[in-house]
């Protein structure tokens, strides 16, 4: 069951909401996945924290790679879009779940959402498999992207070393297995506080490092220019775009919203407020100091830069703490983005009429959840080409839910007049971002066609 009546007597945690209307007497139980990972405890402060660690992540650091493709105008125009196209729409979400909560469904999950609005057959065979395939996949973008940080600073202190990037893969997935048996979404709320700060510091070193880069004549030729015939340039653009929505990319703002305590009224806004201060002042920080420093030459991973034929452009122990930092904070995202697969194997295996730690519920949990991590681990082992991933996730996951499913949703749930801005401007808005998902999907597997040469399973890239 994925809607709850706010007003019925609701078991472990979950309280009542006086202010709502009156659905009826009869009392909806939760199952085990909305009863022990999505509880409804936090504050707005803590809903903060869980959007900055869904939303700022290290793959944040390809911002001045997909700059190489649209050029400074293009680069800048895309990230001031990106970032008051998904405010809006996040907002818009937060408002119609607080609207349904009015009328006594609170939705817990993106799929309830889009059974109660759109029909079951849209929750079960698009929003549901969709967001299974965004929020996993981010799992193994920062399963791959740790390891890829864990092999930088090896390679630092041993050059020579001849441990391979998949053996790094694996240590990361064995720290990710331990926190993904965090039980609850709450539960990540002070490891979240952590990850925020994190994603600061390496923002504002890989920020100094660039400016320091870029001034220094151990530096290379600024080119700004785009590369390529101008076939390859139209993809590379949309390929830019998908790589800009990912990073943008949230797909779980419904989740997020029901870790909230009753009432929600505003929370999400006050949360999104302390989020959106993060992401403008890092993604422009490092895509703009980033881009200024390589110009064409920005790797997919703007830390590669910082080393030029095996030698370190900045301090070694200055590389060291940055890949540490992101480490730490790829650690928290990972396990975020596991709380949609939790929530669905707790559903599938838990029991919600036994206690979240009894043994009945704590060893399905840990033997699920184990697996799940080991799969997104050898995926991520196998399939070590971090940009690629980051734009197919974009094109076909995070473009449709953040950018068209929150417009469509608000003007089916509200129904704004045909003749209000609003109603046009959601319109405008989805049809756009339809068209460029549907090209840069296109651009990304594109892309991965045009690398296929490079590919080999477990790689050492």
């Amino acid at each position: 069951m994925g809607t709850l009546d706010p007003n019925s007597t609701m078991v472990r945690g979950v309280q009542d909401n006086p202010k709502t209307p009156q659905n009826g007497n009869q009392q909806k139980e939760l199952d085990a996945g909305a009863l022990f990972v999505l509880k409804s405890k936090g504050s707005w402060v803590h809903c903060g924290y869980h959007l900055t660690t869904s939303i700022v992540a290290p793959a944040l650091l390809s911002l001045p790679y997909a700059f190489k493709f649209l050029g400074w105008a293009g680069g800048v125009v895309c990230l001031v879009i990106g970032a008051l196209v998904t405010f809006y729409s996040y907002n818009l979400l937060s408002l119609v779940l607080e609207h349904e909560a009015l009328l006594g469904k609170r939705q817990l999950r993106f799929r309830d959402m889009a059974n109660d609005i759109l029909g079951r057959g849209w929750g079960r065979y698009f929003v549901g498999p969709i967001q299974f395939m965004v929020c996993y996949g981010a799992v193994v973008a920062s399963t791959l992207l740790g390891g890829q940080c864990m092999k930088a600073i090896y390679l630092l202190s041993n050059p020579d070393g001849s441990m391979k990037l998949y053996e790094f893969v694996i240590i990361f997935g064995c720290f990710m297995m331990i926190l993904a048996q965090i039980p609850s979404f709450h539960s990540l709320r002070h490891i979240n506080l952590v990850s925020l700060v994190l994603c600061l510091c390496y923002s504002v070193c890989t920020t100094a490092a660039s400016i320091y880069i870029g001034n220094s004549s151990k530096g290379i030729k600024k080119d700004y220019s785009v590369k390529g015939d101008s076939e390859t340039r139209l993809f590379g653009v949309f390929n830019a775009i998908a790589i800009i929505a990912t990073t943008y990319g949230n797909g779980i703002i419904p989740e997020i919203q029901a870790t909230i305590a009753p009432p929600v009224k505003g929370k999400m806004f006050k949360g999104l407020c302390v989020c959106y201060v993060v992401v403008l002042t890092t993604f422009f920080s490092v895509a703009i100091s980033g881009y200024w420093a390589f110009g064409n030459q920005a790797e997919d991973l703007v830390l590669d830069n910082f080393l030029k034929n095996g030698k370190a452009l900045v301090p070694k122990w200055f590389i060291l703490m940055t890949n540490i930092f992101t480490i730490l904070q790829l650690s928290a995202v990972g396990v975020v983005y596991l709380q949609p697969t939790n929530e669905v194997l707790e559903r599938t295996f838990g029991d919600p009429k036994s206690q979240e730690f009894s043994l009945r519920n704590v060893v399905p949990r840990i033997v699920s959840r184990s697996v799940s991590v080991v799969i997104s681990t050898t995926i991520a082992a196998m399939l070590p080409f971090f940009a690629d991933i980051n734009a197919v996730i974009g094109a076909f996951g995070f473009i449709p839910l953040d950018f068209i499913l929150p417009v469509v949703f608000y003007n089916l749930t509200f129904k704004p007049p045909k003749q209000s801005p609003i109603f046009w401007l959601n319109i405008t808005i989805a049809v756009v971002f339809s068209t460029v998902g549907l090209i840069a999907a296109v651009a990304a597997v594109r892309q991965i066609v045009l690398d296929a040469n490079s590919y080999r399973l477990f790689a050492n890239v």
